[in-house]
């Protein structure tokens, strides 16, 4: 057995060992997906528009034309993107209950869409907006009709409030799914991290939480040195190998080799 083989082995094993596992997911699962992440050098979105003059409650509030010209497009154009092998891997290793839910700072659905249930979204989703002053939830394609009607910005049908999409912006408070990620994390021995940086504070701090942590990200991480495995290969092709270790049922290996 070579040095890769091994590390695979022992993800596997720290898996099926596990008394909880939770998985950390950051934009590094979804490129697959044609979503680009934000920070990768050469690729990463911020590197081609400044965060703070795309999706900002800054420029939301004083200049809402800019942010719905700008960064409401970005979250828009995640809408279609349809899951990869990787997010159905965790949806079926949630269904097998081999993890207990996935963590994601993601806001593109994709969990979702690809079969999982417990699904903690610490940076908001792109599904619905809502009214700043009643609260008023609505869906993302009538905050987009309004937007494609010139209503800049666009008013809430109930008390004429501005709504805004359900997104973690730059100047917004952590949502209440953050508070419940963080008890998940720490009621759990294990945690998968996959696709992420771990430089956005405060969701970097939710490994240190765990006992055992296994990376699964092609680029260095902060928790590198503290994890048991790191992994620097594709979510898909990670995971995939993972389950062929995994001293489980035959059909579900089988599960691994599928093309989605």
């Amino acid at each position: 057995m070579n040095a890769k083989e091994n590390i695979y082995e022992k993800a596997a094993e720290l898996i099926e060992k596990s008394k909880k596992t939770i998985v950390l997911t950051g934009a590094g699962i979804s490129t697959e997906s044609g979503i680009p992440d934000f920070r990768s050098p050469g690729t990463g979105l911020w590197e081609k528009m400044d965060p703070m003059e795309a999706l900002s409650t800054r420029v939301l509030y004083n200049d809402p034309i800019k942010f719905y010209n700008n960064g409401f497009k970005i979250l828009l154009s995640m809408k279609d993107a349809k899951p990869n092998k990787a997010h159905y891997i965790l949806a079926q290793l949630e269904q097998e209950g081999l993890i207990s839910g996935v963590i994601t700072q993601n806001i593109d659905n994709l969990h979702q869409k690809a079969g999982s249930h417990k699904v903690f979204e610490v940076h908001g989703q792109t599904r619905t907006g809502s009214c700043i002053n009643c609260g008023e939830v609505v869906s993302i394609d009538l905050l987009n009709s309004k937007v494609e009607k010139n209503e800049i910005p666009p008013k809430c049908d109930k008390c004429n409030g501005i709504l805004r999409p359900d997104v973690v912006m730059f100047g917004d408070p952590m949502p209440v799914d953050f508070e419940r990620a963080w008890r998940e994390a720490e009621s759990s021995d294990l945690m998968v991290v996959i696709g992420s940086s771990l430089t956005v504070s405060p969701v970097n701090f939710l490994p240190g939480l765990v006992k055992h942590l296994i990376i699964i990200n092609k680029s260095e991480t902060p928790e590198d040195r503290r994890a048991d495995v790191v992994i620097r290969e594709s979510a898909s092709e990670a995971l995939s190998t993972i389950l062929a270790y995994l001293k489980i049922a035959k059909n579900y290996r089988n599960f691994a080799s599928k093309n989605f």
